[in-house]
C-alpha cells in the first residue's frame, strides 16, 4: 500500500518583491506601525531618527506653552513615561514583524528620549536647540552603558538605549543651565 504525503509549504510570492517588503513575514499590528514610526515620521529620509527629534521638539514646543507653569515637568516626564511604555510593546511587534533587531524606520525611541531631554527646561529656543543636539549627540555617540542596552531584548533594547541617551542629554543640560550658559 502506497501512502501519499502532502507538504503544507507555502508557495514562493516573493518574485519581484523587495526583500523589504519579503522581510514582513509576519503581520505588524497597525496601531504598533503608527507608534513605532511616530505616525510616518520614521519613514521620512535621510535620517528618520533626527527628524523624529525635530518632531518630538516643536510638538513640545507647540502644546507646553498651554500647561500652566506648575504641571509642565510632571507632564514631560509622565509624557516621557507614556511614550516608552507604548514605544517598548510598538517596537517588540515591528522588530518581531519583519524580523529585524532593529528596524531603523522604528523612531518612538526617539521620541522618548528627546521628551526626557526636555524635562524642566526653560521655553526658549536656546533651550530647545540645546536638548535636541545633545540628544542627538548622546544618541549617536552612544556612550556607555548607552551602547549596552540595545544588547536587551526587542523593544526593550531599542527604546531603553535612546531613553539613556535623554538622561544623559537631560545632566548636561541642566549643567549648561546651572552654569547660565543658556540664557
Amino acid at each position: 500500500m502506497k501512502t501519499i504525503v502532502k507538504t503544507m509549504e507555502k508557495p514562493d510570492r516573493s518574485a519581484g518583491v523587495p526583500p523589504a517588503v519579503v522581510g514582513a513575514s509576519r503581520a505588524t499590528p497597525r496601531w504598533a506601525t503608527l507608534v513605532g514610526t511616530f505616525f510616518g515620521i520614521g519613514r521620512m529620509r535621510p535620517g528618520p531618527g533626527t527628524w523624529a527629534s525635530a518632531a518630538t521638539v516643536l510638538l513640545w514646543a507647540a502644546i507646553v506653552p498651554s500647561v500652566p507653569p506648575s504641571l509642565r515637568t510632571a507632564t514631560a516626564i509622565g509624557l516621557a513615561l507614556l511614550v516608552t511604555l507604548i514605544g517598548i510593546p510598538a517596537a517588540t511587534e515591528i522588530a518581531r514583524g519583519w524580523g529585524e533587531k532593529d528596524p531603523q524606520f522604528v523612531v518612538i525611541d526617539e521620541v522618548a528620549g528627546q521628551l526626557i531631554a526636555l524635562i524642566a527646561v526653560p521655553l526658549t529656543w536656546k533651550s530647545f536647540l540645546a536638548g535636541f543636539i545633545l540628544f542627538r549627540v548622546f544618541d549617536i555617540v552612544k556612550p556607555p552603558p548607552v551602547r549596552q542596552l540595545e544588547a536587551l531584548p526587542e523593544g526593550a533594547g531599542i527604546v531603553l538605549d535612546d531613553v539613556a541617551a535623554g538622561f544623559y542629554a537631560l545632566g548636561v543640560m541642566h549643567l549648561f543651565l546651572h552654569l547660565g550658559l543658556l540664557r
